[in-house]
């Protein structure tokens, strides 16, 4: 399996496990799960270019994946977090850390500290296991994104109930403002990760800078050219 099919299996898997499974006509329980054995057959009738597909190739997929967006147990399968249907799913709630991160933008932070997290248009807030964690999630949709704490110690002491999903997700209902915090700008996790992200932008605008003038120098070079019948 290539990284291209890979990467589109896993796009495959997000929009089946998380959103819409009968995109592919599987049946899934109210805990999410889906049968893999199933899944693989439903996706090799309908894209042709799939028909090589096994229930294995998705256990491959969810091994390979850091975050632990997937999970399989037999031929069964489901996504951890990141689901727009209603489930129950049956996650863990032991081990939860003393804090966790949620990012946002730098306006939010007062209104979320008053009126806490909600979860929008997800079923879960989703929060993260380390500042690093938040600051790569709210990184999709935010350039720079502000990051607030939650005290988990004294939000579940009072009757929240946070899961573990994945290995850097959380997910919980809601969080009100009063076990939120900020986390300073000058937090070293976030100073040396904007500093790695500017590096990365400087070095990516070198590359496309380059790409537009190898691009300019070639189409000069053909304009130059004589006409073929001329050549001859």
């Amino acid at each position: 399996m290539s990284d291209r099919e890979s990467n589109s299996l896993g796009r495959m898997l997000a929009l089946v496990l998380r959103h819409a499974p009968e995109k592919f006509n599987v049946e899934m329980d109210i805990n999410g799960w889906v049968n893999s054995r199933e899944l693989s057959e439903s996706i090799a009738k309908q894209r042709r270019n799939y028909h090589w597909l096994r229930a294995w190739h998705f256990e491959a997929i969810a091994d390979a994946d850091v975050k632990g967006r997937y999970q399989v147990e037999g031929e069964m399968m489901r996504a951890t977090y990141g689901h727009s249907i209603e489930l129950e799913l049956d996650l863990p709630t032991d081990e939860i850390p003393e804090s966790l991160y949620y990012p946002c933008e730098e306006e939010q932070i007062a209104t979320l500290i008053e009126f806490g997290i909600l979860a929008g248009d997800r079923n879960h807030v989703h929060l993260s296991k380390t500042i690093i964690n938040a600051l790569e999630a709210g990184h999709v949709r935010i350039s720079r994104p502000s990051i607030v704490e939650i005290d988990t110690v004294r939000a579940v002491a009072d009757g929240h109930i946070i899961y573990r999903a994945g290995t850097t997700v959380y997910l919980v209902d809601e969080i009100p403002g009063e076990y939120l915090y900020q986390v300073e700008p000058d937090d070293p996790s976030i100073e040396e990760t904007f500093a790695q992200w500017e590096l990365e932008e400087a070095e990516a605008a070198i590359a496309a800078e380059e790409a537009e003038a190898q691009a300019a120098i070639a189409a000069a070079a053909e304009a130059a050219a004589p006409p073929a019948d001329e050549e001859e």
